[in-house]
């Protein structure tokens, strides 16, 4: 059975910083192509970052660039999204998406930022 399972979203203040963490199972997770999105009330999903099967030339839209940070541990078969300096406009709900033959969507985590 394929999961992926987002955790370590939260309440946080401005200029805060969290860390979510995609677990993933049931498939080869070193194969996909690992990526978060993110979704606030009222908006369309974006791309927040993405990350290639050999954890090289990640990509970032602009407005997390220098402050978020995608990383994947292939022996966890997790994905990681370090996020600083929190901004308001950072608050969504944030999903882990696993790219392949196949596509694969966790539920999401909710992070909210406190002005």
């Amino acid at each position: 059975q394929v999961q992926l399972v987002e955790s370590g979203g939260g309440l946080v203040q401005t200029g805060g910083s969290l860390r979510l963490s995609c677990a993933a199972s049931g498939f080869t997770f070193s194969s996909y192509v690992m990526s978060w999105y993110r979704q606030a009330p009222g908006k369309e999903r974006e791309l927040v970052a993405r990350i290639r099967e050999t954890g090289s030339s990640p990509v970032y839209i602009d407005s997390v660039k220098g402050r978020f940070t995608i990383s994947r541990d292939d022996a966890k078969s997790t994905v990681y999204l370090q996020m600083n300096s929190l901004e308001p406009e950072d608050t969504a709900m944030y999903y882990c998406k696993a790219v392949s033959f196949w596509t694969y969507w966790g539920r999401g985590t909710q992070v909210t930022v406190s002005s």
